[in-house]
Order: structure tokens, then sequence, then C-alpha cells
């Protein structure tokens, strides 16, 4: 009966809850004391926790990101003007909710995918969707989309991340086309959604590196109405782990 019930558990996919009864089976002694309302409550308490780990784990294979951030190994010593309890306030991830973007700038290096990364990464621990992109790839993309018909699928797919980082923006000077699919993906996600931006560029040259007037306006109005900014500062942060590792080895 017992076996029976635990394949039951399983094609009725609560694999959690199968393995927590196999659990409970395997150790008597441990279990048998308690009342069936608290084994039943174990059983339930282990499955919404498997299905929590593997939307996590879902969400974080989706997302696609550079690096695997985390939030705790943050470097809050090195002086690149990273403002620590500011930090703490979007580690909160209250900006998802309320569809504000993220604009982070400074030097080659100074560690600006990395923080994008990690608040991407504990907004997904929170269960909010994320997808990672060099915004050169996603509009390479978005052409090839243009080609085979899938444009407006593709379109409504970006739209629907809680969170998109945009990585390496200004690098290149965007086309005429490349324009209008960025403003198509900033209208879409507009109070809807929110969006990290990450550049070398200080975000005063940016309505120049669009490279057209009316385009500039209506992006930029977009993206950084409600916008949270961090300007790094400093010399690269690979230098830095670089120099650090060579002395451990050193000494």
């Amino acid at each position: 009966m017992t076996t029976h019930n635990i394949t039951v558990l399983r094609q009725l996919k609560l694999h959690g809850m199968a393995q927590a009864l196999l659990q409970q089976l395997e150790q008597p002694g441990t279990y048998q004391a308690l009342a069936f309302d608290e084994r039943l409550q174990l059983l339930i308490d282990h499955e919404q926790q498997s299905r929590d780990n593997r939307k996590q784990q879902r969400l974080l294979t989706t997302a696609t990101l550079k690096v695997a951030a985390n939030a705790r190994d943050i470097n809050y010593e090195q002086p690149r003007g990273l403002n620590q309890s500011a930090m703490a306030g979007l580690l909160s991830c209250g900006w998802v909710a309320k569809h504000q973007n993220i604009l982070i700038t400074g030097p080659c290096g100074s560690g600006k995918t990395y923080l994008a990364c990690a608040l991407a990464h504990t907004a997904i621990m929170k269960g909010h969707s994320a997808k990672y992109y060099r915004l050169s790839r996603l509009l390479l993309e978005l052409s090839q989309h243009k080609a085979d018909g899938s444009y407006s699928k593709a379109l409504k797919q970006i739209a629907k991340y809680d969170i998109l980082i945009l990585d390496d923006w200004g690098l290149e000077p965007l086309k005429a086309a490349q324009r209008n699919d960025l403003m198509e993906i900033m209208d879409d996600r507009h109070q809807h959604a929110s969006t990290i931006m990450i550049s070398q560029l200080p975000t005063e040259e940016w309505y120049q590196a669009i490279g057209d007037n009316t385009l500039a306006d209506a992006i930029l109005d977009r993206l950084m109405h409600n916008a949270h900014r961090l300007k790094l500062k400093g010399e690269s942060m690979r230098k830095v782990t670089s120099e650090l590792t060579e002395n451990e080895h050193l000494g």
C-alpha cells in the first residue's frame, strides 16, 4: 500500500511529498511519535519547498545571467562609489514590484555586470523572472526574428520578463531599425516591467548615442523615468582581483 501511495504521488507530480513520505518511512523513530496532522504538514511543507526550488532553478536557467553573482559576495571595500545602504534597498526588490528601472554606469571592469546579475539573482530567489542580453546580440536576434516572421512573438516574450538586463549599451552606434527595436522594447515594458541598463557611457551621453532626436526622447523618457542610478568609478575590479590572487600566491 505504501509503495502504491508513493507511486501515485509521483504520478500526480507531487515529487516533494513522495520523497518526504519515503523519508518518514525510512526513519520511523523520528516521525512515529508525531500526530497525523503534524506528519501531513511536514509532507505539505516539503512539497512546497520542492516546488519553490524547482521554480528558482527554472528561472535561473531561463535568465542566462552572464555571471553567477550573489549579493553576499558584493565587494563594498573598494572605493568605486557603491553605496551599501542604497544597494540594500535595491536588494529588497521593491523596485521590481514598482516596475522601476536601474541604470548602472562606470568604467570597464568596475563590476557593473556583476551587480546587475546579483540584483537579478536576488529577485529570482523571490520568484521574479529575468533575462540577460548583450544589447548587440538582442538586436541581432530581433533582426533574425523579422526575417522568419516571429518578430511580434519575440517582442511579447521580452515584455513578459519581470527584469530585462541589457548590457554594453552604447558601445556601437545604433542603426535606424535597431533604434525602432529598442523603442518597441522600452514602450512595451514602460510601467509594466523593470529594465537594468548597463553602460560605460555616463547617462548624459546616452541621448547622443541613440542618434535620432525624436526616438532618443521617447526611449530615454521611458527608460530614465523613475529609475535608480548606480554610478561606479575607480580602477578595474578585475585588476584588483588579479593582484589579490597574485599576492596570495606570492605569500
